[in-house]
């Protein structure tokens, strides 16, 4: 047992398990800067030659999150959410950032003023509660609604999507007349009797 707790070599595994700092003594990673880049060149092209990195995802195109002029910081987290359909896992910064994006269309689902100001007063003590950092996580660098700006803003674009379902409707053609409609039938009754009748019989050769 002594043994052990002098070996500087299961020092280091046991502090890579049980969390316990290793002593002053335990070995040490001797290379150079140049030997690690050397042995990470040769890791990688063993990884190549072994097709580790033959049709990857995203091969050719840029990272998400990484294109563009803005850096979103929380592009890897965001990705893992995604790609495994996470819910209730991301931290506030993230979740009030998705809800941030999609803010116009959940209030145009919402069919009343009422329920517009209920839903951006709890989203801004969202925020609020979030910059608070009680529980962690990124920094919360989503904005704050303004009640009345968003209740009119909903109002505007309710009453464009109104406009928009009249124009549609005035451009259609108006529907067919109960004469119209009579006529046609009476179109197909008489197709389907003359599809019926039976053409006449060939006359006999003559003798």
């Amino acid at each position: 047992m002594a043994s052990e707790r002098s070996d500087p070599r299961i020092n280091a595994a046991r502090y890579r398990v049980e969390g316990e700092a290793p002593p002053e003594n335990a070995p040490r990673d001797t290379r150079t800067a140049a030997e690690m880049r050397a042995w990470a060149r040769t890791a990688i092209d063993v990884a190549v030659a072994r097709g580790d990195f033959d049709d990857l995802p995203l091969a050719g195109k840029p990272l998400p999150g990484l294109a563009g002029d803005t850096v979103d910081p929380d592009w890897w987290i965001r990705g893992l959410i995604e790609r495994e359909g996470l819910t209730g896992l991301a931290p506030p910064a993230l979740s009030l950032r998705t809800e941030h994006a999609e803010f116009d269309d959940t209030l145009d689902r919402l069919g009343s003023e009422a329920a517009v100001r209920a839903h951006v007063d709890d989203y801004n003590a969202r925020i609020v509660e979030a910059r608070r950092q009680l529980t962690g996580g990124p920094p919360v660098v989503t904005p704050t609604r303004d009640v009345d700006d968003e209740v009119l803003r909903w109002h505007e674009r309710r009453r464009a999507r109104r406009a928009a379902a009249a124009a549609e409707a005035a451009a259609a053609p108006p529907p067919p007349s109960w004469r119209e409609r009579r006529a046609l039938r009476r179109e197909l009754r008489r197709r389907r009797e003359e599809s019926r009748v039976e053409p006449p019989e060939p006359p006999a050769p003559s003798g």
